[in-house]
């Protein structure tokens, strides 16, 4: 009987290690995956933060350039 029993604890404890054994697995490769996006991401960003600066650079650049202070001429539409 002790035998039987302690059997049926192996057991377990196999069948437990493998579950424990195949979450860590899954875990490992959703860290992975989401180390990637996140890299993806923070590269998006960077590109995104260039474009910004330079937009504001140019905006900069064309409120401080001498034909900002010049008066638009009256001009029609486009659809006239």
């Amino acid at each position: 009987m002790i035998y039987f029993e302690t059997l049926l604890s192996c057991i377990y404890m196999e069948d437990l290690v493998k579950k424990l054994e195949e979450q860590i697995s899954f875990l490992q490769n959703e860290i992975s995956q989401m180390s990637n996006e996140l890299y993806s991401q923070q590269k998006e960003a960077s590109v995104l933060k260039k474009q910004i600066s330079n937009i504001e650079k140019r905006i900069n650049e064309l409120e401080n350039s001498d034909d900002a202070g010049m008066v638009m001429i009256d001009k029609k539409p486009p659809h006239y």
